[in-house]
């Protein structure tokens, strides 16, 4: 249902390819060192073809295709943490969706029994639940602190290796990079290479969400998981759909 609409949107990553090229463009980026990414031209894919994008998204974020019909990006200060905050909740939705479809697949292949995402909260674990949430608390509000001190002054939490003869890339908020965050080196080649991957990261990250808001609709509505309702899809799409949610059976 959701999920089967959610997973024919990932088509969509296909429209990078249409950005123009300046000289060769590699998917992957090189070894070398990158402080920026290549702004996207004027011409760049709009959300709305032949529509004009506000003077405020210029092509220099990844995934800007010009929507932002209430202008909300028009402060640039705000602009900055609505991106920083859409690039947070992408890279959660893409572990959630990761996190709910590999234990579904697992139990159906019986490594697993009885998983269920969406009373995971209910189950007895290892620790009360109580502890686990305070522990909890605690890890993230140390990493959101310090993601929150490197928004203010870049940089300052950098935790990769110092060499005398390394020249380490300029510190790039919400792209830590480095050997423990980047340590094929995908993120320091030519900037245009560094934008295409950064685009494809957001595009991911909006479809995961997109898939986690279908997850939730699905388990609500049908009490199934996400799979079961793809392979019912499958087997009748005209009758086991997202509409059905509206339709008397």
């Amino acid at each position: 249902m959701a999920l089967s609409l959610a997973s024919s949107s990932s088509s969509s990553t296909s429209a990078l390819s249409t950005l123009p090229s300046r000289g060769r463009t590699r998917v992957k980026a090189g070894k070398g060192v990158s402080d920026v990414c290549e702004p996207l031209p004027p011409d760049r894919p709009l959300w709305f073809p032949g529509s004009s994008p506000p003077e405020w998204l210029d092509g220099s974020l990844p995934g800007d295709f010009g929507f932002d019909p209430l202008g909300l990006g028009s402060d640039p200060e705000l602009l900055k943490w609505f991106a920083q905050a859409e690039l947070m909740h992408g890279r959660w939705a893409m572990l959630a969706v990761t996190g709910i479809l590999i234990p579904e697949l697992l139990e159906r292949l019986g490594f697993i029994e009885d998983f269920s995402w969406y009373d995971a909260g209910t189950r007895e674990y290892f620790a009360d639940t109580k502890t686990l949430f305070v522990v909890q608390m605690a890890l993230m509000g140390w990493v959101e602190g310090r993601r929150w001190a490197d928004m203010l002054n870049p940089g300052c939490v950098d935790i990769d290796f110092k060499f005398p003869n390394k020249k380490n890339p300029k510190p790039d908020v919400g792209y830590p990079g480095g050997f423990w965050f980047d340590p094929l080196m995908w993120g320091r080649g030519s900037p245009e290479p560094v934008m295409v991957l950064r685009t494809k990261e957001i595009k991911n990250g909006r479809l995961a969400m997109l898939a986690f808001v279908g997850f939730w609709f699905q388990a609500i509505y049908t009490g199934e998981d996400p799979i079961t309702n793809l392979t019912k899809h499958l087997a009748d799409p005209g009758h086991c759909n997202i509409f059905s949610a509206f339709t008397s059976s």
